[in-house]
């Protein structure tokens, strides 16, 4: 649609806006970013040389016969309705049959004509008042009739054309929620309609309210319901009269159609149009007064409408409507009716055919030797031939002459297209089209003569109507004219046609006013031509053929194909007759073979369904863009489902292959030219910070705690807060010191341990937990924290801890007595082996003893403690903190969070590992802050804990984790009136710091920000921390600095380790937040892990640190000394003249200089980590990030509550959790299926539907995607589904 029309309705210009943002190029990605433009991202697969293309000229527009002119047409129609109404009173015009098919009531002319009088004078004198009539000349009107009631229909028709009122005729609705019934109430209220007319029957049984009220249908506007039926309808005053004027361009009537996707849009007929179409089909059908038609079609629209409602009334003939229902319980019901009234004209559709080859045993004696014409409507078909031709096989016996089929080809828009005219008796019947399948789908004609399987045989359907012209043009893009061996779409230019889409002027001008072009794309003519919607050429002789419709195309891999010969190819497979009476049963596999080598088209997805399941239309066809989307939106249930889309997904991007050859030193030489800079960045430098704290003077974190002991004796460093936010316990500098104490005596006496020994720190969280570990600093010892095993999972969590205590060589265990008991019971004995426990110490209740001495280690390179954790891919890995990586890591956090003793923190994290460990065990004693402590499991039985403790305590700075911050969105995000009434505000928190190691959760964070600001929280106030294994944390946003920055980077470049950056609302990006700020100390550089070389600006590659706080190695049984250099002690390739050692964290991120201030002053740098490493899935020679297709799967359907990807093989499984019901569980593998390879260009392999919580979690809310993989190939996954796609 051009945007230079001047649009008339609102709606239109909301749409016609939207469609014009659709087209506009997205804007290019900004200038500061890199750009790749060497490779070309996606290849898309070339044309095949060898396909057919069309050889034919030019094609020039052919004419129709000229319109005959007979002096007594009239005027109007409604001026033919007068005559033979006010003349000819007694003639029928009208039967309706009942139920069982016989007639009940025939309708006269003189009583349509007195009627529609009556109803015309009620309508406009006495619906309102005299000064405001409800209703006035030129209003639309909706008549809702049902299909079994034509005789009502046709009063109420033609009561609104002697008004001069719009009727809209519509299908009667049956329930609130109908198949395509908001759709219908879009065209309702696009119309502008506010009155209905119907009848009382039908009144009576719409669906009512409790009261008694007619239902509001939805998406439908007001409406008030007006009776027709005659004894309701006041009789005009003897001087009352219709003005019947001249037919002009002025509407008549508007016919609804239904779109591919579902739209509805009402196509304006205007009287002249009306007039001259009941002309042309009078003269093509050589219609003559006093003839009986039978219809079976629905005559509301279309066929059915035009032959058996205003035709008819122009020649003064006589229908009998053949109601649907009737069809239902005898379907020859018809055929009786051509046989016992001598009908002349019959107008049916294909199945009409059918049914009554059906049941034609129960009937031997009828005769069809009366018909000169049996209008086959929708010969357009391309099955409709082979119904043509069983039918008078059969019935040409019983008088049928082969020359009174006559198939013809409407649409909405076009009306009548083309029709075929009765023959002459003896006459040769015209030729066939045996067309090349192949041919068809690149759009081309050629005649076939090999395999008749992949051949098309078509009929034509005759010669364009009298006084019309016919022109086909190119399907997509401007209207071109075809080539004579091309198949385009059908447009016609005449005065009977449809003249626009109601209210929609941008469509109407594309549809109904095409002026055709020629190759040069200059105008052919200046007859604006309509547009039919249908497919087809002109073949010889002028005849029209048709191949399908433009609704109906199915566009595969650049080639076209009829959905109607794909669905006649699934019926033809099974016979027939399972169609008729029982339900349409498929054998999968054969019928989706039988597709594939017919019509070389793979299909997709085959999806059964029970019988009747399907949406319907109101005469009992499926309803196409319903049941799609139903599919699409995983409302269709299916009892059984196969999906193929590896044969059928042929045009995905090609595999990348890995450019050899440019080394690490020409990148960065081609950097340095290009004027990039190589992407590096750090924190302040710690040697410039002066410190005029005493903190400094002391190396050791156990020298800290002595002295604050003495210093400080009284001052709080820890509270211990119960679910019901009480404190259960607080340990003083002193208390601390002296309790520590008595753990190192005990290591002495009851454990007989030297210095350098293991010890295994076994508590809940807790004070006793930061107790033991002083006390194994004072001894000398070396603490490893492990989470305690799950009383009620021991077969799970207990193994985890038999590994730590082994691979730690660990010579004690420190623990509580409940624990000790649950270490050495029968229930973990079934776990592990409890007879070869180290030594376990329980120091519930240890004497107070003084101890001689407090062990200071030689050197701050000493070893202090370790820490061990099991990554989301399921290695479990302890690393080594020496005591001078222990005190600059306290002191770079102290510096970036402005930690001092007068501040307090709120912490809710897990104390095992990582920075958790550190800011709940290590932070106070360094700055002598207090720590409140909230143990994540309390949350459990009390949501409100950790954001009632903030509030209470006007907290400033507080951490948690991922997994509380999920909790408390999830179970609290209704509960903002409780908050409310509690209390309970946020405004007092500065920093909220998620603490994590993985791409932050940007999601998760921004509903938590936008969810709490109701109750004060502070857009700036969340950000996420950075650490991995070998440095813990290398990123955390702290008080001083730019708040963190997001950029939106595009997916496609991101899976061939580039980065692209675009914005925001570009399709295929992924919005990434920078892991807020560098710690003091630390410097971060990005570098190509298979080269080691340095990467430039915006470049995707592994983050490598350089700290004081660095680990100084794994700590392993095997001691591999090649990973511990690789990993911890690594330089660079070239370009570092300084050859620092880094360390590999083993993540990817990038870094991008933006226009901020750092707090330095310079410009600052910002770090985006994208995901770990060994993570990645290598599929096609691309790299994805399994968090990014899970995302995409999560948001397909409302009933996936978590999703998880892994490979096997290399066929990529999705395992999701369903929280619905279980019929749905089929609906989820299409849509898993499509989301994934529309948006990540990736065919899913097996889709795994289980129940909620199967997928695995740890304690950092992290997936375990490893060990779900593991329970999928053991089979211990007790799934709900499995789809393994074809």
């Amino acid at each position: 649609a051009t945007p230079c029309v001047p649009v008339s309705s609102r709606v239109s210009t909301k749409i016609q806006q939207l469609l014009n943002t659709l087209k506009r190029p997205k804007r290019p990605p900004l200038k500061e970013f890199f750009v790749d433009d060497f490779e070309e991202i996606v290849e898309v697969p070339q044309p095949d040389p060898n396909q057919p293309k069309p050889e034919g000229r030019q094609m020039t527009p052919v004419k129709g016969e000229p319109l005959g002119v007979i002096c007594n047409w009239p005027p109007a129609l409604e001026a033919a309705l007068q005559r033979w109404g006010t003349t000819q009173a007694r003639c029928p015009c009208l039967t309706a049959l009942d139920v069982t098919g016989k007639p009940v009531y025939t309708l006269t002319y003189g009583k349509l004509w007195s009627r529609s009088l009556k109803l015309a004078y009620t309508l406009l004198n006495k619906l309102g008042t005299k000064n405001e009539p409800v209703l006035k000349p030129g209003d639309r009107v909706a008549l809702v009739y049902p299909n079994n009631d034509p005789v009502m229909f046709m009063v109420a028709f033609y009561g609104c054309l002697l008004a001069e009122v719009i009727p809209v005729p519509i299908e009667v609705p049956l329930t609130r929620k109908d198949a395509g019934g908001q759709q219908i109430g879009f065209l309702l209220g696009s119309c502008g309609i506010t009155l209905a007319l119907t009848t009382e029957v039908c009144l009576k049984g719409l669906p009512k309210t409790q009261n008694g009220e007619i239902v509001q249908f939805k998406g439908w506007p007001r409406l008030k319901w007006v009776v027709t039926d005659s004894k309701y309808l006041s009789k005009s005053p003897k001087d009352w009269q219709p003005s019947i004027s001249t037919a002009g361009t002025e509407p008549a009537y508007i016919e609804y159609k239904t779109s591919k996707e579902g739209s509805v849009m009402g196509v304006t007929v205007s009287r002249i149009a009306m007039l001259a179409h009941c002309q042309a089909l009078s003269q093509a059908c050589s219609y003559s007064e006093g003839e009986t038609i039978v219809n079976v079609l629905d005559f509301k629209k279309d066929a059915g409408l035009w032959h058996g409602m205003l035709t008819n009334v122009m020649n003064k003939m006589h229908t009998l409507s053949v109601p649907y229902s009737v069809m239902k319980t005898c379907p020859l019901s018809w055929v009786q009716r051509v046989h016992t009234h001598k009908a002349r004209v019959a107008l049916v559709k294909c199945r009409d055919l059918h049914w009554a080859m059906m049941a034609h045993r129960d009937q031997r004696d009828v005769s069809l030797s009366s018909l000169r014409m049996l209008i086959v409507t929708d010969g357009a078909n391309p099955w409709s031939v082979s119904s043509c031709d069983a039918f008078l096989s059969l019935f040409q016996s019983h008088g049928l002459k082969p020359e009174a089929i006559c198939p013809c080809a409407t649409s909405p828009e076009a009306m009548t297209v083309a029709i075929r005219r009765p023959g002459v008796p003896g006459a040769p019947l015209p030729g066939r089209a045996v067309l090349s399948m192949n041919g068809l789908s690149y759009g081309v004609i050629r005649v076939n003569t090999e395999d008749k399987n992949s051949a098309l045989t078509v009929q034509d359907v005759g010669h364009v109507m009298p006084g019309g012209m016919m022109c086909i043009v190119k399907p997509d893009g401007s209207p071109q004219l075809c080539k004579t061996d091309e198949i385009g779409e059908i447009c016609v230019s005449s005065r009977t046609g449809g003249m626009m889409y109601y209210g929609l002027t941008g469509v109407t001008k594309n549809m109904f006013e095409v002026i055709p072009v020629n190759s040069a794309g200059s105008p052919v003519g200046d007859t604006p031509f309509v547009r039919s919607g249908l497919l087809g050429f002109v073949g010889p002789g002028s005849l029209v053929f048709v191949v399908g419709k433009m609704d109906g195309l199915l566009t595969v891999s650049g080639r076209r194909h009829n959905a109607d010969d794909i669905v006649a190819t699934g019926l033809a497979v099974e016979s027939i007759k399972t169609v008729y009476r029982g339900r349409l049963v498929v054998k999968s596999i054969a019928l989706e073979s039988a597709i594939d080598s017919i019509h070389q088209v793979g299909v997709y997805c085959l999806a059964l369904v029970p019988a009747n399941t399907l949406p319907k239309t109101p005469l009992g066809g499926i309803h196409l863009s319903q049941t799609k989307q139903h599919f699409l939106e995983g409302f269709l249930h299916p009892c059984n489902i196969l999906m193929c889309p590896h044969t059928c997904v042929t045009n995905l991007p090609k595999p990348r292959q890995k450019q050899p050859g440019v080394g690490p030193a020409s990148v960065m030489v081609g950097n340095l030219v290009a004027g990039k800079r190589i992407a590096q960045a750090a924190g302040r430098d710690l040697g410039q910070i002066e410190e005029n704290d005493l903190v400094r003077k002391h190396q050791f974190l156990t020298e800290v705690l002595q002295w604050r002991a003495q210093a400080t004796p009284d001052h709080t460093l820890f509270l211990l807060l119960n679910a019901k936010g009480t404190t259960v316990c607080t340990a003083t500098c002193l208390q601390l010191h002296k309790r520590a104490e008595r753990i190192a005596s005990a290591l002495y006496d009851k454990g007989h341990l030297n210095a350098g020994d293991n010890v295994v720190l076994l508590y809940p969280p807790g004070i006793e937990l930061i107790v033991a570990f002083y006390g194994c600093l004072y001894a000398g010892c070396i603490p490893v924290t492990v989470r305690p095993p799950h009383a009620q999972n021991l077969t799970a969590t207990l193994p985890t801890v038999r590994m730590i205590v082994d691979v730690s060589k660990a010579a004690c265990i420190l623990t509580t007595q409940a624990l000790l008991r649950l270490l050495k019971s029968r229930e973990a004995a079934t776990a592990v082996d409890v007879k070869t426990w180290p030594a376990i110490i329980d120091t519930d209740d240890l004497p107070r003893k003084r101890l001689p001495q407090i062990y200071k280690p030689p050197t701050p390179e000493m070893l202090a403690y370790l820490d061990f954790s099991v990554s989301t891919t399921g290695m479990l890995t302890g690393v080594k903190m020496s005591h001078s990586a222990v005190s600059a890591l306290c002191r770079a956090i102290k510096l970036q969070c402005e930690l001092y003793s007068s501040r307090q923190i709120a912490i809710c994290l897990d104390p095992y590992c990582g920075l958790g460990f550190t800011l709940w065990c290590l932070c106070s004693v360094y700055s002598g802050h207090q720590s409140i402590l909230i143990p994540p499991m309390e949350l459990e039985s009390n949501l409100f804990l950790w954001l009632s403790t903030v509030s209470q305590y006007k907290i400033r700075d507080t951490f948690c984790s991922y997994s509380v911050m999920e909790l408390c969105t999830k179970g609290l995000g209704n509960q903002m009136e409780v908050l409310k009434a509690r209390g309970i505000n946020l405004s007092c928190v500065r920093t909220c710091v998620v603490v994590a190691e993985e791409r932050p959760r940007i999601s998760l964070t921004q509903s938590f920000s936008k969810l709490f600001k109701d109750i004060g929280l502070s857009s700036r106030a969340v950000s996420t921390t950075f650490g991995s294994r070998v440095n813990v944390a290398i990123c955390l946003q702290g008080t001083s600095g730019p708040d963190p920055t997001t950029v939106y980077v595009d997916l496609k470049s991101l899976r061939h380790d580039r980065v692209r950056l675009v914005e925001r609302g570009a399709p295929q990006s992924l919005l990434l937040s920078e892991s807020g700020k560098i710690l003091p100390g630390v410097k971060v550089i990005i570098v190509n892990p298979e080269t080691k070389g340095p990467v430039g600006d915006s470049h995707l590659g592994e983050i490598w640190v350089n700290s004081p706080h660095t680990a100084s190695g794994y700590y392993t049984i095997y001691d591999n000394e090649s990973l511990q250099a690789d990993h911890f002690n690594t330089r660079l390739s070239f370009g570092d003249a300084a050859q620092t050692f880094w360390a590999r964290t083993g993540y990817l991120g990038f870094v991008r200089r933006t226009e901020l201030t750092a707090a330095s002053g310079d410009r600052h740098d910002a770090l985006y980590v994208v995901g770990a490493l060994d993570e990645t899935l290598e599929l096609r020679g691309l790299r994805y990030h399994p968090i990014d297709i899970e995302t995409s799967v999560s948001r397909t359907h409302r009933s996936i509550a978590e999703c998880a990807v892994f490979t096997w093989t290399n066929l990529l499984v999705v395992v999701v959790e369903l929280c619905g019901c279980e019929q749905e569980a089929l609906d989820l593998v299409p849509l898993v299926t499509n989301v994934v390879l529309e948006e990540h260009y990736l065919i899913v392999g097996v889709v795994v539907v289980v129940d909620p919580g199967v997928i695995p979690i740890n304690s950092r809310g992290e997936k375990q995607r490893m060990h779900l993989r593991d329970s999928f190939l053991a089979d211990q996954l007790d799934p709900i589904y499995v789809a393994y796609n074809m």
